[in-house]
């Protein structure tokens, strides 16, 4: 809009500039009316400013009632990666180690499915399911994941290894490595019937704690 060569930008730069000019016509601050958001009814300047404070700290409210919740939920699973790092702690025997590994973890995290493969174990653990051989393919793709991969259930050989019968319909694959190391010496694989369960969107910070976790327990069993 253009009044004779003023626009509404100079006004408003003119206003912004100029603090004292409702100090000098505070009058305007009670006769200028403007409409309502939440209807038709003429209201006041000040009124409106007053809304859109009411409707600012409403939305501030419920940033700050989600960052807490956020805070709670990462308060919880916190506490459950404990309770789990302490499970493996307290396996005295090595060959205990995957069962306990994935029980405990399927009924603190409510993980549907999870299995487990490692390789180059020690002789004496080369009878235990989870020592079962794998393929050469798939321990080049352990080795290549950077960070857990998380998708849909597209076959891999790895979905072979739940339960039958499971309708895994997506995945999380956690490569398991000693720290520092390129080469991965196992793979852990949760599943869920939920397609959303574990999107290939969501983050995978968790899950790479849970590998480092593992890793660290199940190197007891190699040679």
């Amino acid at each position: 809009m253009t009044i004779q060569g003023i626009t509404e930008n100079d006004i408003s730069n003119y206003l912004l500039n100029t603090p004292g000019f409702f100090e000098r016509h505070a009058e305007l601050l009670a006769t200028v009316q403007l409409t309502s958001p939440h209807g038709q009814r003429a209201v006041s300047l000040q009124e409106r400013q007053m809304e859109m404070l009411r409707e600012r700290i409403k939305g501030l409210e419920h940033k700050i009632i989600e960052m807490i919740r956020n805070g709670q939920d990462n308060s919880a699973i916190a506490d459950r990666l404990h309770q789990w790092t302490m499970a493996l702690l307290l396996t005295a025997d090595a060959a205990d180690l995957p069962q306990v590994l994935l029980d405990d973890l399927k009924q603190r995290f409510q993980i549907p499915q999870a299995a487990l493969r490692v390789w180059g174990v020690a002789e004496a653990y080369a009878a235990l399911p989870a020592a079962q051989p794998v393929s050469d393919d798939l321990k080049a793709f352990a080795s290549s994941l950077s960070l857990p991969y998380c998708g849909a259930n597209a076959a891999f050989e790895a979905s072979a290894w739940f339960d039958e019968g499971s309708g895994v319909m997506s995945m999380a694959m956690v490569p398991l490595r000693p720290a520092g190391a390129a080469d991965a010496f196992g793979l852990l694989v949760l599943g869920s019937p939920d397609p959303t369960r574990y999107a290939a969107q969501m983050g995978t910070e968790f899950l790479s704690r849970i590998g480092e976790v593992a890793s660290a327990s199940l190197s007891r069993l190699l040679a």
